[in-house]
C-alpha cells in the first residue's frame, strides 16, 4: 500500500503550484518580457536598417554598372573615332609624300632631259666647229696647190671618214 501513498494526489499542493507558476509568469513577464521585447525589436530594426542599406546599395550598384557600360561604349566609340581620324590622317600624309616623290622624279627628270639636250646642242656645236676647221684646213690645202678630180675626189672622201670617225 506504500506504493499507492507515492502515487496519491494532493490538491493543496497542485494549487500551490499553480500559484507558483502564476507568480513566476507575473514576474517573468514584468521584468523579462519588455526587455527581451525591446531588444528583438531593436535587433528587428537594425536587420531591416542593414537590408535596406544592402538594397539601396545594390540599386546604386546597378546604377553605376549601367553609367558604367554607357561610359565604355562612348569609350570605344571615342577609340573608334581617333583610329579613323588616325587612319585618314596617315593616308593624306602617305598621299602626300607620294605626290612630293613624283614632283621630285618629276623634276629630275626634266633637268636630266634638259641636260642631255644641252649636251647634244654642245656635241653638235663641236662638231659644227670641227667641221668649219675641217673645211678650212680643206680649204687651205685646196688654196695651197692646184687640184684635179681625183684629189678633189679623195679630199672629199678622207674629210667624209674624218667625220664618220669623229661621230663614233
Amino acid at each position: 500500500m506504500q506504493s499507492l501513498d507515492v502515487i496519491s494526489v494532493n490538491i493543496w499542493q497542485i494549487l500551490i503550484s499553480l500559484l507558483n507558476l502564476i507568480i513566476m509568469y507575473l514576474i517573468v513577464k514584468k521584468f523579462l518580457f519588455k526587455p527581451v521585447n525591446n531588444m528583438l525589436a531593436k535587433r528587428q530594426a537594425e536587420l531591416d536598417s542593414k537590408y535596406d542599406a544592402a538594397r539601396k546599395a545594390q540599386e546604386n550598384a546597378d546604377k553605376n554598372e549601367s553609367l558604367w557600360n554607357e561610359k565604355i561604349k562612348s569609350a570605344e566609340a571615342e577609340a573608334d573615332s581617333i583610329i579613323h581620324n588616325a587612319a585618314d590622317t596617315a593616308k593624306r600624309r602617305e598621299d602626300k609624300i607620294i605626290s612630293e616623290a613624283e614632283e621630285k622624279a618629276d623634276g629630275i627628270i626634266k633637268r636630266a632631259e634638259a641636260e642631255a639636250e644641252l649636251e647634244l646642242k654642245k656635241a653638235e656645236a663641236e662638231i659644227k666647229t670641227e667641221i668649219v676647221e675641217v673645211s678650212s684646213a680643206l680649204a687651205e690645202k685646196l688654196l695651197s696647190r692646184e687640184i684635179n678630180i681625183d684629189d678633189h675626189k679623195n679630199i672629199v672622201d678622207s674629210f667624209i671618214e674624218k667625220i664618220g670617225d669623229d661621230n663614233e
